[in-house]
């Protein structure tokens, strides 16, 4: 599988990435332990985890990803053979309370208290890629329109929080930091105290893209380029609505939107669904997978360096991981660019 350079490091990464939010909630410890054998075997070196994972995120399950994750890394001891990358939350949202009583920041206390508990769960002394889950200031998120400027406060200097990040760099328990849900700004802004402070540089951002949702390609896609700060796509298939599986009213049980439609409904709204309906077409006239169609897609932006898939079966893991071999053709491509052309931002 192809590899890419992680931002400006001298980490290379697969280019699918395996998700883990689903193992603890969707998946078993045995079914999580089975897709990270699979992924391993099959080319992924890359492995995407968080403090507040699975997903929903609730004081009972809290954890238990790192968890299932770290039980794999004690039976099979092979840390040497995959790159992990976990997070850690920003500011306290509501639903968050469970986390560091609610206190939780991007200053320094809360960073040190993360990532011990992190690595502790991991069974690890090191994670290879630390990442911040949102920022501490309160911002436009998950492509929000209509943006209203709100001071805040109390929010963690970007300063101080590289700080805390260098320390945990010279202490040997990160060795590069990343971004999540970040805005051209806020990516711009960490970038340039870095520079000026010599405080460990942002290698990755982690925002949601997909064929059903591409804000990132507005500001951040010409940033992640210029700067070497390539996106891992997290939602590349819109939580499976690409797949295709929801039209005409679906609802297969078991399902993400099944389980959890009050949460990610948006993506099987009447405009994505019709949107999702003439790209499931246009791949099935090329004889493709609907599904490899829309990762391969993401995995051919240039300003992707990974593209974070996740699962809740091995069968769909295998077919995740094989739009890594699929390049596709001017005319798909050309079909892709016609349909969004009519409808661009059709989550939104």
């Amino acid at each position: 599988m192809e590899k890419r350079r992680l931002g400006r490091t001298d980490i290379d990464v697969s280019v699918i990435c395996l998700g883990t939010m689903t193992f603890g909630e969707q998946n078993t410890e045995a079914e999580g332990h089975a897709q990270l054998d699979y992924a391993l075997e099959n080319g992924v070196n890359f492995i995407d985890t968080a403090e507040m994972y699975p997903v929903p995120p609730n004081a009972k399950t809290q954890g238990r990803t790192e968890e299932i994750i770290g039980g794999w890394i004690a039976a099979r001891k092979n840390r040497d053979k995959f790159v992990l990358a976990t997070k850690v939350i920003g500011a306290s949202r509501s639903g968050f309370e469970h986390i560091r009583d609610g206190k939780a920041k991007l200053d320094r206390k809360n960073i040190e208290a993360a990532i011990d508990a992190s690595l502790r769960r991991l069974k690890t002394d090191y994670v290879d890629l630390y990442q911040l889950h949102w920022p501490d200031r309160q911002t436009n998120s998950a492509g929000q329109f209509g943006y209203v400027h709100k001071d805040s406060p109390d929010a963690t200097p970007i300063e101080e929080t590289l700080e805390a990040l260098a320390g945990l760099v010279k202490a040997g328990k990160i060795r590069a930091v990343g971004v999540s849900n970040e805005t051209p700004w806020g990516l711009h802004a960490f970038l340039r105290a870095a520079e000026e402070k010599g405080l460990p540089r942002i290698a990755s951002i982690q925002n949601a893209y997909s064929l059903l949702f591409r804000p990132f390609e507005i500001g951040l896609a010409e940033m992640a380029i210029r700067e070497d700060v390539g996106l891992l796509a997290f939602s590349p298939l819109a939580m499976g609505a690409l797949s295709g599986k929801y039209l005409g009213g679906a609802m297969p049980q078991g399902s993400r939107m099944a389980l959890f439609s009050s949460r990610f409904g948006r993506y099987i709204a009447p405009k994505p669904v019709a949107v999702t309906e003439k790209l499931v077409a246009l791949a099935k006239q090329h004889d493709l997978s609907p599904t490899q169609m829309a990762l391969a897609y993401v995995n051919g932006r240039p300003f992707v360096t990974a593209n974070i898939i996740g699962a809740t079966s091995v069968a769909q893991l295998v077919e995740n991981i094989g739009s890594a071999d699929i390049t596709l053709s001017p005319e798909v491509l050309d079909g892709i660019d016609a349909i969004l052309r009519q409808e661009p931002m059709p989550i939104l």
